[in-house]
């Protein structure tokens, strides 16, 4: 059995990356990452040792959606932080600088189409594409049936690559 601790070295990355990906802004990630992990604690008891990934999700999805409504209640507006460094996850080996530039310009063209995506898309790429989970898992954390997560990440994929052929376009015509 994993304490505490060890469980959250496993899964802070996941949570974190899943709530930056999801709300396009590193600060608001960090604290939704806080949020979720002092709930973990709170229910470290509750929560079962084999669930603890689709529940830290569950939870992290939840508080992202509640920062969305925070935000159209306050009515700020935050621009997604495109910080490449934020983003990089290894960056090759001799990467010269027009290839760092064309990733950043991905990254930024990535989040801008993700943010646009509407539920339950965005979340069930993150999940799958950018997260690695599996179609099971995945239907466990949004308690949604397998055959519809199949579907939804179809689709969902079919619209992120209109959205961003869609980008590139305007982009080469401008």
């Amino acid at each position: 059995m994993k304490g505490f601790e060890e469980m959250v070295a496993e899964q802070q990355r996941k949570v974190y990356s899943f709530a930056h990906y999801f709300l396009g802004n590193p600060q608001e990630a960090e604290d939704v990452t806080q949020e979720v992990l002092l709930k973990l604690w709170r229910n470290w008891q509750r929560v079962r040792q084999e669930s603890v990934r689709p529940w830290l999700l569950r939870v992290t999805r939840n508080a992202c959606y509640d920062r969305l409504r925070q935000r159209r209640s306050s009515s700020r507006v935050f621009l997604p932080d495109t910080d490449p460094e934020v983003l990089e996850t290894t960056p090759g080996s001799g990467s010269d600088p027009e290839d760092l530039a064309q990733r950043a310009d991905f990254r930024r063209h990535l989040l801008a189409a993700l943010e646009i995506l509407a539920e339950p898309y965005r979340s069930i790429l993150i999940l799958r594409e950018i997260q690695g989970l599996r179609y099971r898992e995945i239907s466990e954390i949004l308690d949604l049936p397998l055959n519809t997560v199949r579907v939804y990440i179809h689709r969902g994929r079919r619209q992120l690559r209109d959205e961003l052929a869609g980008r590139y376009d305007s982009v080469s015509m401008a």
